[in-house]
């Protein structure tokens, strides 16, 4: 059974997922959100099973308070795995959410951080999540640090970034070394495709093998049981991706 690119990273998405215990997905996320309403499904009923909390929209959202709970219950340490993006991201995990250019004279402007940088510090895996892989947004060094990768000694600091997951491959941060490290390479893409598509180093292993794709059972459930619930928060994202689908 064929997959489109969303489905794929969908499905990607959670494989990353099946040792947490409690996701927060934040606004604007239908493919980290569907990531974790897949998984919370093939977890129902388990002693394991996954707790979500989908912040965009009223459905899978279990606050009242807007962001507030959210940090609270993070800041307690009650939230394992979370998602940020950014403009810019560098080899160090940095992210930009501020704008491009010399700040604070930036070419471009964007919503800005809200409570990424906070988020980053206390959450433990935090999966950095940007389809787009070019140039442009993994540079060498973000103009405007919006949510640090990594602190110095002496910083307690429980959370940071975990992996990230763009649309030709899927690296893991190695927080001792402060580096990302290629783990694995989507169908239909290779490591010099990866190597010309990023403005900053990394580490490759020996052998970099293949991004597995979805099971049948995966990409069924996806389709038949999680497109309905996620269109409950994102209707046009399930029209475009789902209706379309194999």
């Amino acid at each position: 059974m064929t997959c489109n690119q969303d489905e794929f990273l969908i499905c990607t998405i959670a494989s990353l997922l099946e040792s947490s215990r409690h996701v927060a997905v934040g606004m604007a996320s239908p493919v980290p959100g569907s990531a974790a309403l897949l998984v919370r499904e093939e977890t129902k009923g388990q002693i394991n099973a996954l707790r979500l909390s989908m912040i965009g929209g009223d459905a899978n959202n279990p606050f009242t308070d807007g962001g507030r709970e959210l940090f609270d219950c993070s800041g307690q340490g009650r939230i394992d795995t979370f998602f940020l993006g950014g403009v810019q991201i560098d080899g160090q995990a940095n992210i930009n959410l501020v704008g491009t250019g010399q700040y604070p004279n930036m070419d471009r402007r964007f919503p800005g951080s809200f409570g990424s940088a906070y988020m980053y510090f206390v959450v433990p895996r935090v999966i950095l999540f940007r389809p787009e892989h070019t140039r442009r947004v993994f540079v060498p060094e973000v103009d405007f640090i919006s949510a640090p990768g990594t602190s110095g000694k002496g910083v307690y600091r429980p959370g940071g970034p975990y992996a990230l997951v763009t649309e030709l491959c899927l690296m893991m941060f190695d927080r001792r070394q402060k580096r990302f490290r290629l783990t694995s390479v989507h169908p239909g893409h290779s490591i010099e495709e990866v190597l010309d598509n990023t403005g900053f180093e990394f580490d490759i292993p020996e052998q970099v093998p293949e991004t597995p794709g979805p099971s049948d059972n995966r990409l069924n459930m996806l389709r038949s049981k999680i497109s309905p619930e996620i269109a409950k928060t994102y209707p046009e994202f399930v029209s475009r991706v789902f209706d379309t689908a194999d």
